[in-house]
């Protein structure tokens, strides 16, 4: 199995909308994020496994949950697994795929203004999220494992005090706890954020 590149991803996108179009689906639209919507936005230069959906859009441009996914994109997305030699769930809902999921919690506000589209052709339209967006999930998901690559990904996005005061206070709203706050501060004032670890 192969690492998707910048390149491997627009082709593996351009793919599977290929197939969708031999497949006679209808049209459909997914809201990417992590390492994905990074590598595509230029915001950072490396490799992914997968493409994380966040969320779907739906034919009133509303967004919508995604579970489940539509099954002609799964059945799309597997042959291009097998054309790419790619993991079988390089393309997933795991970002919101229950309960516990980002969209099912609450997008940042403003979130759907901030997107970039991509159409991939006639039936395939990714919106990418952009560098706000993705300090707010990346900083939600590097206290959730305290650090990992997630950690990495935030630094190199090189976010101000007042973005990640922001991102603090919408990850604070997913998770109300006072054992999350401490964890939280724990996290900034390792990163050498003490300034917006000092707010809380």
């Amino acid at each position: 199995m192969i690492n998707l590149n910048k390149e491997l991803l627009h082709a593996s996108l351009k793919l599977l909308n290929e197939r969708l179009e031999i497949n006679n689906s209808a049209p459909i639209k997914i809201v990417v994020c992590g390492g994905s919507a990074l590598i595509a936005s230029n915001l950072i230069s490396r490799t992914t496994k997968d493409v994380d959906i966040v969320a779907l859009i739906d034919d009133n441009d509303h967004l919508v949950e995604p579970v489940p996914l539509p099954l002609t994109l799964l059945k799309a997305a597997k042959q291009v697994a097998n054309t790419l030699d790619l993991p079988e769930n390089w393309l997933n809902n795991g970002p919101s795929s229950g309960a516990g999921g980002i969209f099912q919690m609450g997008l940042p506000e403003g979130f759907a203004e901030r997107l970039t589209k991509v159409h991939y052709g006639t039936k395939l339209t990714v919106f990418f999220i952009g560098r706000t967006d993705q300090i707010y999930f990346k900083l939600w998901a590097a206290v959730d494992q305290m650090g990992s690559y997630h950690a990495d990904d935030l630094l190199n996005l090189s976010p101000t005090d007042n973005e990640l005061l922001n991102a603090s206070k919408w990850t604070m709203s997913l998770d109300i706890s006072d054992g999350y706050r401490q964890m939280l501060i724990k996290f900034l004032i390792g990163v050498r954020h003490e300034r917006v670890a000092d707010k809380f």
